[in-house]
């Protein structure tokens, strides 16, 4: 009776020691489906080792860096319950969650800039819409004038509109609105053969937009891109420069060593610029970043090679940050770019009531050369660019099929009205400028970096 007494106990025994060493263990079937397996030691596989379960202690580490979080954003000890393995776990997890608070205060500060620049958009343009309707409403309530009989063409007669007056009459009064739908039913005379792609005539037509790269992230929703066509050593004639311009500190410059790296997003250099820049008006020339800064009316010129300030100046009575924007706003109030002629900025004052002002810069030391003003509105155009001295713009910069609306010559101080049709491939324009090195347009249309070729007039002899 005492021997059967004793062996009951001894299996006790055995089977709350084989309880203690059970194993939990999961894996995956033949069929990919999950499957756990509990495993219990007989007292006949008590010689076999027990390695450590390694599902276990993940399950724990994880319950101790949940633990260690929980007691974090509680505001208490960030000590889990009597684990040293915990807290080693939490203080490894502290790093990577402050890196991704990092991150999403940065994307929350860039949305909050974004949703203020459409704010001031939304009013700007309900302001606009506004002033539309009262022109509409001016114009209905106005008789027509008489017309004039239209005198057939002949020898002695001058090669005008008999109706018209000559001249830029028709872009001095109206709203901008109004401006644009005349600049829609003005035709382009035929070029007659008479093109040429390495004059320095009138620009005769714009292809179709070519996409060469997309952003990769929120801050490439507008930029500028841009290739100098006289490029200094260190950098060669193929070099790509580009910038991001969301934020409101705006200093990297990416350079790439050609059109294929830009393509495949390989920047070869990166500059910290020292003065933040502002919008989309930045270009390159002989060497040198011009750039306006930010909040601003100053110009910089940045030496690429050296990597300083070479030169700073403002711009006199210039407007800055939103007085005289482009109708897409941005803050595109001073546009620099480069064409056969030079250095150039197109941007308004109080003075020319918001009129396109156009000056030709010194390119070393930025001083103003010589100035013209328009007849046409900053904000009444989506943008603008230079081609041999002429200034031309663009009507819309969200309509898919829109137009050149406008040209001035600043080799004979005139301007006029123009129907050259311009596509904007991706609905938000918001940089366009002419490339001397290449002969083409670029533009940032949306995130997207775009080019454009052109066909320009034989240059007419003096």
């Amino acid at each position: 009776m005492f021997l059967l007494l004793l062996l009951s106990i001894c299996g006790l025994l055995l089977r709350g020691d084989a309880q203690d060493r059970a194993s939990l263990w999961r894996g995956n079937d033949r069929s990919g489906r999950c499957q756990y397996t509990f495993t219990v030691p007989s007292p006949a596989e008590t010689s076999c080792p027990l390695a450590g379960n390694p599902e276990v202690e993940g399950l724990k580490a994880r319950l101790s860096l949940l633990e260690v979080m929980v007691s974090q954003l509680n505001g208490g000890d960030p000590q889990p319950r009597g684990s040293q393995q915990g807290a080693g776990a939490g203080a490894r997890a502290q790093p990577d969650l402050q890196e991704m608070l990092n991150r999403v205060t940065r994307e929350r500060n860039l949305l909050q800039g974004e949703k203020e620049r459409l704010e001031k958009e939304v009013k700007g343009l309900q302001m606009r819409t506004e002033e539309m309707r009262r022109e509409t409403e001016r114009l209905r309530s106005r008789q027509c004038p008489p017309q004039t009989p239209v005198v057939p063409h002949s020898p002695s007669h001058q090669d005008r509109d008999p109706i018209r007056p000559a001249g830029d009459s028709a872009w001095q009064y109206g709203a901008p609105g109004f401006q644009e739908l005349k600049a829609e039913v003005t035709e382009v005379p035929a070029p007659n053969g008479n093109e040429d792609k390495t004059g320095c005539g009138e620009l005769i037509s714009v292809g179709e937009p070519i996409t060469h790269r997309k952003a990769d992230n929120i801050a490439g929703k507008y930029g500028v891109w841009m290739q100098d066509p006289e490029a200094v050593l260190p950098y060669g004639p193929d070099m790509i420069w580009r910038i991001d311009t969301i934020g409101t500190d705006v200093r990297q410059l990416f350079g790439y060593d050609d059109m294929e790296q830009l393509s495949k997003g390989f920047p070869s250099k990166v500059l910290l610029l020292p003065d933040p820049l502002e919008s989309t008006g930045a270009t390159l020339y002989r060497g040198s970043l011009y750039y306006q800064r930010r909040l601003s009316r100053s110009l910089i010129r940045y030496d690429l090679a050296a990597e300083h300030i070479a030169a700073r100046r403002e711009l006199p009575h210039a407007g800055f940050h939103g007085q005289f924007p482009y109708s897409w706003g941005g803050y595109t109030d001073i546009d620099l770019s480069v064409d056969e002629k030079g250095l150039w900025a197109v941007y308004s004052t109080s003075k020319a009531q918001g009129a396109i002002v156009i000056s030709q810069l010194d390119p070393h030391s930025l001083e103003v050369k010589r100035s013209w003003e328009t007849n046409i509105r900053k904000a009444s155009v989506a943008n603008s660019f230079i081609i041999c001295g002429k200034l031309y713009t663009v009507a819309s910069y969200a309509a898919p099929n829109t137009v050149i609306n406008y040209v001035f010559d600043t080799e004979t101080s005139q301007g006029e009205a123009v129907s050259i049709p311009f596509k904007n491939k991706y609905g938000y324009n918001s940089m366009i400028d002419y490339n001397l090195a290449q002969r083409k347009l670029f533009s940032w249309d949306n995130f997207h970096i775009v080019s454009y070729d052109l066909r320009l007039g034989r240059q007419q002899a003096n």
